[in-house]
């Protein structure tokens, strides 16, 4: 977006010479001027559905204010994503069309609303807090329907089985920087789990009952899902707006 922006109107057009008394416009900012503030313009989101599927966003936007979550991140093989495109194909046949999740992930705060000068700090207290932290293993191979808070989108998700205790540890360090920042944390008895698709509205009625169970026998069923569904948290990330910090364990 342009800092600035000048009319190309029919006023301009024929004329070559500026009438006595009359000032030209002000030049536009040289491009490097332009590029220091382009992070800034872009990274922050503007409401524009088109550009994200027709969701919803949870927040009002306003200039300067910057998504912002932490998440321990997922790195799939491919057979695991063949295990997603076979659950898909399940919801389907329920009625339920779902998009793969572009990445995947285990939540470890609530999506917040950070200023962009609180960025840096914040990251700080994040690594003050959580640098002497060990790696550790998950297992996620529970299938559970989640809706986020408004009802607008609906996640079919992976719920944790192993590893919740040290979710946990990790959420509670997490929540002290939050709290310096006077910003939400996270949930009280939160149901750690990797969302695997997604869809616009309220659709948790079709997919749980006898669609869940076919769902779980799917990843029961399938070859190696033990291994495919368990990985080590080595770092953790916190990404807010498109900008990424990484904190790795030890």
């Amino acid at each position: 977006m342009a800092l600035v922006s000048y009319s190309s109107s029919e006023d301009d057009e024929g004329e070559t010479t500026e009438p006595p008394g009359r000032f030209l416009p002000p030049l536009p900012p040289p491009t490097t001027v332009l590029r220091m503030f382009q992070d800034r313009e872009d990274d922050e989101g503007l409401d524009d559905r088109t550009k994200h599927g027709g969701r919803i966003r949870s927040f009002t936007h306003e200039r300067g204010n910057w998504a912002t979550y932490v998440y321990i991140p997922f790195q799939p093989q491919d057979e695991f994503l063949d295990l997603v495109d076979e659950l898909l194909s399940v919801a389907a046949e329920h009625g339920v069309f779902l998009t793969k999740m572009s990445e995947f992930h285990i939540s470890q705060s609530q999506t917040v609303v950070l200023r962009h000068h609180w960025i840096n700090p914040f990251i700080e207290s994040l690594k003050d807090k959580l640098h002497c932290m060990y790696r550790f293993l998950c297992i996620a191979d529970r299938i559970k329907v989640y809706t986020n808070q408004e009802k607008t989108r609906t996640f079919l998700g992976l719920e944790v089985s192993v590893g919740s205790e040290h979710l946990l540890e990790v959420v509670s360090e997490v929540d002290q920087s939050l709290k310096e920042f006077n910003l939400q944390t996270f949930y009280e008895e939160p149901s750690f789990h990797m969302s695997l698709a997604w869809c616009v509205g309220d659709k948790a009625g079709k997919l749980e009952g006898s669609c869940l169970v076919e769902l779980q026998k799917v990843i029961d069923r399938f070859e190696d899902s033990d291994i495919l569904t368990r990985f080590n948290a080595e770092e953790i990330r916190c990404k807010a707006g498109n900008k990424t910090f990484c904190i790795p364990l030890l």
